[in-house]
């Protein structure tokens, strides 16, 4: 299982972004990001002018952390974007982490971070098409059904729930039921569903070097 080591919101102050890496608060006004918008460390007020290598990385770095990657796995997935034959590679990338059981978990609005999402399908309190699935990184397809299991509905991380989904914004690409706890793959997502604010093309071009 794959966690974001350290101090989560200092990784979001590192990128310049708020990856959301602890739930309702990095949504709120007590995110480090807001309370300190500028890198961490000594020199983190100074300006900072990228490269084309470090834009890159920088880009990867987002993504990464975002999606609660190692390096070997996000490289994985951006050699099989390059071989997708329907999609240019940033958009198959896109669709390769979307498509992410644990970020489908999240996505759907049963967990309000990716890594309770990973947590809630690690300790099998998420089915998919009525079985039991424990593998985070498992590929979803459209059609794919994911629900909470009926034994674990009573546990407190699901306490307010259905609460939850009733202010949530699903996805266009999600169809969730906040009643029976369910949600369905209804198409594949892009770009624009991610809402992402990251650069997957120059992910794409960091691994092209």
């Amino acid at each position: 299982m794959v966690f974001v080591k350290g101090p989560k919101e200092k990784r979001s102050r590192a990128v310049g972004e708020n990856l959301l890496l602890k739930a309702q608060r990095s949504a709120s006004q007590k995110s480090a990001l807001i309370r300190k918008p500028y890198r961490p460390g000594q020199h983190g007020k100074r300006r900072r002018m990228l490269s084309e290598y470090g834009t890159q990385l920088l880009e990867k770095q987002k993504v990464r952390l975002l999606y609660g990657l190692t390096e070997k796995q996000v490289g994985k997935y951006a050699a099989r974007a390059k071989r997708s034959k329907t999609l240019a590679a940033p958009d198959a990338l896109i669709q390769e982490l979307e498509l992410r059981m644990d970020n489908v978990v999240f996505r759907s609005g049963f967990a309000p971070s990716r890594s309770v999402a990973r947590h809630m399908v690690s300790h099998g309190h998420i089915w998919v098409d009525g079985r039991r699935v424990d593998i985070p990184s498992r590929a979803l397809s459209t059609g794919s059904v994911i629900s909470i299991r009926p034994e674990s509905k009573g546990k407190k991380l699901f306490s307010e729930i259905q609460a939850y989904l009733k202010r949530y914004t699903t996805p266009t690409w999600l169809n969730t039921d906040p009643e029976q706890l369910k949600a369905t793959i209804v198409r594949l997502p892009t770009f624009d569903d991610a809402q992402v604010n990251a650069d997957f093309a120059e992910v794409m071009e960091y691994y092209s070097r």
